[in-house]
């Protein structure tokens, strides 16, 4: 008995060597390697950040209308409205998203929140009219939304196009709003150029800004 285990022993050992000796070592991904290789190369950092600058915020600068008339438009005739300021992913059920600038007065400024916003009175009434992010964190993809050369089947799948929304909101918070100052804002002048969602009723509308300017 000893002697047939201790052979068994040694097959199974030189088994062992043959298999190890047909075997090639695999280098172990980086989280990073991981990451690309599962995404198929997919960097929506990358690609937003190459469409900022040439073609975002020109693009969003162009289309936009004073806020007043593009919400007066959206209530009178909604089909101009969308045509001239808006715009609407045809697949799925994006809202529509519409192009818009301001310029008005800080009456309330929320900088405690990680949410930050600004509201502003565009009228000279003394009450809000119009919310504009600040972030850090950015609600919603209006940016993106807004945006007449991208579509969601450029994309691989519905998690690949929702990264992409959210890279232009990082975009947004690393070119822009960092710059911003967080004291002493209610009472100061604003600029800004963005997009927006129709509001639910009884909500203000919520621009989020490729381009702010707050004064004196």
């Amino acid at each position: 008995m000893p002697r047939f285990t201790a052979a068994a022993a040694l097959c199974l050992a030189s088994a062992t060597l043959m298999v190890l000796a047909g075997c090639k070592i695999i280098k172990t991904p980086t989280a990073e390697e991981a990451a690309e290789a599962a995404s198929d190369g997919f960097n929506p950092e990358r690609q937003a950040t190459e469409l900022w600058t040439p073609k975002v915020v020109p693009y969003l600068t162009s289309k936009a209308g004073p806020y007043a008339e593009v919400a007066a438009l959206i209530a009178s005739d909604p089909d101009a409205a969308a045509a001239k300021y808006g715009h609407k992913e045809k697949e799925g059920n994006a809202p529509w998203t519409y192009a818009a600038n301001i310029s008005g007065t800080v009456i309330k400024a929320e900088t405690t929140s990680r949410a930050g916003y600004l509201d502003t009175d565009i009228d000279g009434d003394g009450k809000a009219d119009v919310r504009v992010q600040i972030g850090p964190v950015i609600k919603g993809t209006a940016i993106r939304d807004s945006l007449d050369f991208v579509s969601f089947n450029q994309f691989k799948n519905q998690i690949q196009w929702a990264e992409f929304g959210k890279a232009f909101n990082a975009d947004l918070n690393s070119q822009v709003l960092q710059a911003l100052p967080r004291e002493g804002l209610e009472g100061k002048t604003i600029e800004a150029v963005g997009a927006y969602p129709l509001p639910a009723k009884g909500q203000l509308p919520l621009l989020t800004p490729v381009n702010v300017a707050i004064g004196g």
